[in-house]
């Protein structure tokens, strides 16, 4: 590999990375303000969507300049595809982000009927695939990324069990439709930041060991 090369991949790591923390920031702010009734930390997630949208495009155009001049190939050309997908992923959970932001302003606005639900725990447990993905991605710690990918079906079964919940209540207390929806949709953004967040695992797996995963079982390395 030449020592230009070299450190346009450096520096697309350290981009990678960073949009990495921006978008988990992100996550973490729309989740706590929803838990902390707080609109004005809700609301500062909607300003600075625009911010990961330009960054998800600097990323991608340095993605294809490199593969335009430089024609990389093996470990390196494995790098750029995996910075291609995971800058998708990222963008997508920064959506979702938004997503839950604009929902949990509703909420606070209107409070309305409790549902049985460890909302909270869901979040955390989203969170921290979000964060481990990332790791992942910054050690090339293979192992962390497939216990990434393992929790998966755990946030469906969370998902699934939230739309029963809702399912009754919406019987019992009709006119809070609205509100009880808005909980669904939440968790349905969490549902998905999941699966961006196995995404990312995965493509940390095909860009250490070559391998493409997506429709394999679960399996550890020890």
């Amino acid at each position: 590999m030449s020592q230009h090369l070299q450190k346009e991949i450096d520096a697309l790591k350290e981009k990678i990375i960073f949009m990495g923390t921006e978008v988990e920031d992100r996550v973490y702010r729309a989740t706590v303000s929803l838990i902390n009734r707080n609109g004005q930390m809700a609301q500062a997630v909607l300003t600075g969507d625009h911010e990961i949208d330009d960054l998800e495009v600097v990323i991608e155009e340095d993605c294809l300049k490199i593969l335009a001049l430089h024609q990389p190939v093996a470990s390196d050309l494995r790098f750029i595809i995996a910075v291609l997908k995971i800058n998708s992923d990222l963008e997508r959970v920064g959506d979702l982000a938004v997503g839950i932001a604009e929902r949990s302003i509703y909420l606070i606005e209107r409070p309305g009927v409790t549902i049985a639900f460890d909302m909270a725990a869901m979040m955390r447990t989203v969170e921290s695939m979000l964060t481990r993905s990332i790791e992942a991605l910054v050690n090339l710690d293979v192992n962390k990324a497939y216990r990434v990918r393992a929790e998966d079906d755990r946030v469906d079964a969370m998902n699934r069990d939230m739309y029963a919940m809702v399912k009754e209540e919406l019987v019992k207390h009709p006119d809070q439709i609205s509100t009880l929806l808005h909980n669904l949709s939440i968790s349905r953004h969490l549902e998905r930041i999941a699966d961006h967040a196995t995404n990312i695992a995965e493509d940390v797996i095909y860009l250490v060991k070559a391998e493409i995963i997506r429709h394999s079982p679960e399996v550890f390395e020890d």
